[in-house]
């Protein structure tokens, strides 16, 4: 069964910085995008970045731009993402989701396999 599993979340100051990490059972062999899905309490999911497993260019929605980096160590099947400068409005519990899709774009419904999440809070 294929799993994704999330560490790395947690509570830090605005302005601080964060690394999440999602381990991959998926075969590295396939073609399909990794991305990192968040949703904060009373809100709708938000994908914030995603990229091919074999690399190349990623997608950031636009309230992450410059701030949240996505990266991937193929060595380990794992994916990372990077957050750096975090606002309280990035307060939200992270997901990485996996599909396969044409391009790699934020949209939730582009991902069929799911974490089971890690919560990061910003105050």
């Amino acid at each position: 069964q294929v799993q994704l599993v999330e560490s790395g979340g947690g509570s830090v100051q605005s302005g601080g910085s964060l690394r999440l990490s999602c381990a991959s059972s998926l075969n590295p062999d396939s073609r399909f995008c990794l991305a990192w899905i968040r949703q904060a309490p009373g809100k709708e999911r938000e994908g914030v970045a995603s990229m091919y497993n074999g690399g190349g260019s990623a997608y950031y929605a636009d309230s992450v731009k410059g701030r949240f980096t996505i990266s991937q160590d193929n060595t380990k099947n794992t994916v990372y993402l990077q957050m750096n400068t975090l606002k309280p409005e990035d307060t939200a519990m992270y997901y990485c989701a996996a599909g396969s899709a044409p391009i790699c774009k934020g949209d939730d419904w582009l991902y069929n396999r799911w974490g089971q999440g890690t919560q990061v809070t910003v105050s």
